[in-house]
């Protein structure tokens, strides 16, 4: 697909370029927030069955070692662990890896890396700032 660009009027080294780039078929592994977990984001349920070897097992994981802030209750001889919102839940999530970079210059040239931030609504909001001073400039003439 070829793109259709103007030609700016500046010099590359007068441009700043906000990139987000992403390598094709690269999974990381990424945080429940990240990756919008809607048991981060509204708490969870986990049911297990201490009559087990493994539901004992898994519960003394949840109570000791987990790091998770829970209540529990009995429930017709099973254990029900009611876990609160803005934690890490316990699957795995995996994203597509993209980074999010500030360049200078414009697509004839890039002089190199101006800032590389760790996440896009950081990017977003860098952004957003520099959009508002550009218009600024423009403002006053």
């Amino acid at each position: 697909m070829a793109l259709n660009r103007i030609t700016p009027q500046g010099r590359p080294g007068n441009y700043i370029t906000y990139a987000v780039r992403r390598k094709p078929d690269v999974l990381v592994k990424t945080s429940c927030e990240v990756v919008g977990c809607p048991d981060y984001l509204r708490g969870w349920k986990t049911t297990i069955d201490e009559s087990t070897p493994l539901g004992r097992q898994q519960a003394n994981y949840i109570r000791k070692t987990s790091g998770r802030t829970f209540k529990e209750h009995k429930s017709g001889g099973l254990t029900v662990f009611i876990f609160d919102s803005k934690q890490r839940c316990f699957g795995d999530h995996r994203t597509i890896a993209e980074t999010f970079s500030v360049l200078n210059g414009d697509w004839r040239r890039y002089g190199g890396t101006i800032r590389q931030h760790a996440n896009g609504r950081d990017w977003a909001e860098d952004f957003g700032e520099h959009q508002q001073r550009v218009a600024d400039q423009i403002e006053r003439g």
